[in-house]
């Protein structure tokens, strides 16, 4: 009996079974999707050899996608809640005449399996199709990157099992819900049902109402009577207006920031840059070979190391006195009962002919016995990070500076301390070095490296580098500098110029030259400008495609339950519509009543979620110390827009299919009220 008349009403109700259909098709398909992707990664992170990451993934994939399901329950519940609510009358009559609340919740389940195994099925083969085509393509984006692979699509037969069985169990506990529900029900209370929502109170003010009339007034009370039913829908699209206007703001921000800090202020400064691994500046032995490769117009071979430097007081520049000196300023305070500062430096070892060329752009005579020191630091009060302005660091006539290796007892760098204390007090020397210094200048050379912002720079020649300790003026055991130098990184680093500049072939060219010179005796890896460029954005494209997927997920289960909700409006809003068609409300009225709650429903997640946008955009721009203005032309306006009139079309469809059912009703047949009393 059950059966048949499962069959008969899924027969004669088409439109409530396709809600739950395409309700159920899409939970399949994005359940099967989901694990087909975390499979294919997690089977990645194996075949890659790691052995702690697999683990962490498995748990992380396991509540992602237990959050799906539980996104997804909330979806499909609402559409079954439709169909059972449309039948309270019916069930109360079956329910009079013995049938037990067992047998209906069966009957409801029997149904839900019936109506919902087919899409099930064809979600997750689609999952599946969906799952190998985001894997080929990630695999393509993944190899074009630099020091990236491709990876292949695999699918196991377990997999499919457990799509399918977390799918029907999401389809049954999304029926069960509602079913439990209306099994509770007296037969008394079911046969008086009428199936019409009622908000639980009426206002009799509402900016609806003020705004639009009585039919504001209307659609108010009918979105408080839907708002158990629609809070699923709201809540998605809050979720997803949300979240895809905070990720398109801070990409935004952080393209622009990346631009000024990283790809605008090195555009000039490198081409190709080679890292070449555990080499010492003084063991590299090809220099003159690189700089004969095809292509290329200059190249700078470099090594950085880190020392100290004992800058007496007063070789303080007189900008930088002024300020209040590196007390104010770095929070950099000499030792007690000394009048000179230990302050941390940053050597960067220049080729002889890379040198030799630094000191022509300075404006000096290229001598091979002294150093160059970049004399500047930045003004931290008076100026910002985004917008950094710089003081003279030591005097211009300053002739020498001492090296010494000795660590800091009176020195605080890394924090601002008010006044040294005792046991700061006295500084000890273990090695020292006087070099001379050739120059002191604000034009550092043309590398692709940032310093430290209270640090001083030096470069030097790599003859001065690796002279004998015997020929440089210092004390202790083995002066020299390299001996002084002990924090000195192990590798070297050749920046390169192409002669093509703006051309990706020769840049591409040009890296493979180098790459092919020095490969034959050292390890190296390499970086090229423009493909550096390309695989950024690509890198942010593919993450804004990622984070995209999950807020259109958010607005997809919205606009489902939306979907499940206005093809239910025959059943649950067509006495309340002939009542207002009875005293006089015109078919236009009853558009524009469900015009506005069209836009109240997709209105009001908006107006929150720009709100949310705004604040935060207003925060990162504040912390980022970037123009507001500039953050106002990059906008991402456009793909916000797209986004938001995507949803309002859905939205709009999906009232314009309910209101077409609510003008066709029969008046006289809609208040016939059959209700047994």
């Amino acid at each position: 009996m059950w059966k048949d008349y499962s069959s008969d009403y899924i027969k004669h109700n088409r439109a409530v079974s396709y809600s739950i259909r395409a309700a159920s098709f899409i939970s399949a398909l994005f359940l099967s999707f989901l694990c087909n992707l975390f499979y294919n990664f997690w089977l990645d992170s194996v075949q890659e050899g790691e052995k702690e990451v697999p683990h962490v993934l498995a748990a992380f994939y396991l509540i992602v996608l237990l959050l799906v399901c539980v996104s997804l329950i909330l979806v499909i519940h609402n559409s079954f809640a439709v169909s059972m609510q449309n039948r309270i009358h019916q069930f109360g009559i079956f329910s009079s005449i013995g049938a037990t609340p067992g047998q209906i919740r069966t009957c409801l389940l029997q149904e839900a399996f019936m109506v919902s195994l087919f899409p099930v099925l064809a979600g997750i083969l689609t999952g599946v199709l969906f799952g190998f085509g985001t894997v080929r393509a990630m695999g393509a984006f993944a190899e074009n990157l630099a020091g990236g692979r491709r990876m292949e699509f695999s699918m196991h037969p377990a997999i499919l099992a457990v799509s399918l069985a977390v799918s029907l169990l999401t389809v049954l506990i999304s029926a069960f819900i509602p079913a439990r529900k209306l099994g509770k029900m007296t037969p008394l209370e079911a046969v008086r049902g009428s199936g019409e929502l009622q908000p639980d109170k009426k206002r009799r003010f509402s900016l609806a109402g003020a705004w639009f009339g009585i039919e504001g007034e209307l659609s108010g009370n009918a979105l408080r009577a839907q708002k158990k039913a629609l809070r699923t829908t709201t809540l998605s699209l809050t979720f997803a207006f949300s979240g895809f206007m905070l990720m398109q703001c801070f990409f935004a921000i952080s393209t622009i920031s990346t631009k000024h800090t990283y790809f605008e202020a090195y555009q000039d400064a490198w081409d190709v840059m080679v890292t070449v691994e555990d080499t010492r500046i003084e063991d590299f032995e090809i220099a003159e070979e690189i700089r004969r490769i095809q292509g290329l117009e200059s190249a700078v071979i470099y090594q950085k190391a880190e020392a100290e430097s004992l800058i007496p007081i007063d070789q303080i520049s007189s900008e930088l006195q002024e300020k209040g000196g590196l007390e104010a300023l770095a929070g950099i305070y000499p030792a007690v009962g000394e009048d000179v500062y230990q302050i941390k430096t940053s050597l960067v070892v220049l080729d002889d002919e890379s040198f030799a060329e630094y000191c022509d752009t300075v404006g000096i005579r290229a001598q091979m016995d002294g150093v160059i020191v970049y004399n500047r630091i930045w003004d931290s009060i008076d100026s910002n990070f985004r917008y950094p302005e710089y003081l003279p660091y030591i005097k211009e006539d300053t002739e020498k500076i001492a090296l010494v290796k000795a660590m800091p007892q009176g020195v605080r760098t890394e924090e601002r301390v008010e006044e040294p204390t005792e046991e700061t007090s006295g500084m000890t020397v273990e090695r020292m070095v006087e070099i001379p210094v050739l120059a002191c200048s604000e034009i550092p050379p043309v590398l692709r490296e940032e310093y430290e912002d209270y640090a001083l720079v030096q470069f030097m020649p790599l003859s001065l580098w690796k002279a004998p300790a015997e020929m440089t003026k210092g004390s202790g055991e083995g002066a020299g500098i390299r001996a002084l130098a002990e924090e000195s990184e192990a590798d070297l680093y050749i920046r390169a110029i192409a002669g093509e500049r703006n051309s990706a072939e020769a840049l591409d060219v040009l890296e493979k030259n180098m790459m092919g010179s020095i490969g034959k005796g050292y390890e190296a890896e390499s970086e090229n400008r423009i493909q550096e460029k390309k695989d950024n954005d690509t890198m942010i494209w593919g993450y804004k495609m990622i984070l995209g997927g999950l807020c259109a997920l958010f607005a997809l289960i919205g606009i489902a339950g939306m979907f499940a909700n206005t093809l239910g409006f025959l059943h649950q809003r067509k006495r309340e519509f002939a009542r207002y068609m009875s005293v006089g409300l015109t078919p236009e009225g009853i558009r524009k009543i469900f015009c506005i709650e069209a836009a109240a429903l997709v209105g009001r997640p908006l107006l929150f979620a720009l709100a949310a946008a705004i604040a935060a955009s207003a925060c990162m721009i504040k912390m980022s110390f970037l123009d507001p203005m500039e953050f106002i032309r990059e906008a991402p306006a456009g793909p916000i827009a797209a986004f938001v009139l995507i949803v309002v079309g859905f939205t709009a469809l999906a009232y314009y299919l309910g209101g077409r059912k609510i003008l066709r009703i029969d008046l006289a047949g809609a208040l016939r009220d059959d209700v047994l009393l």
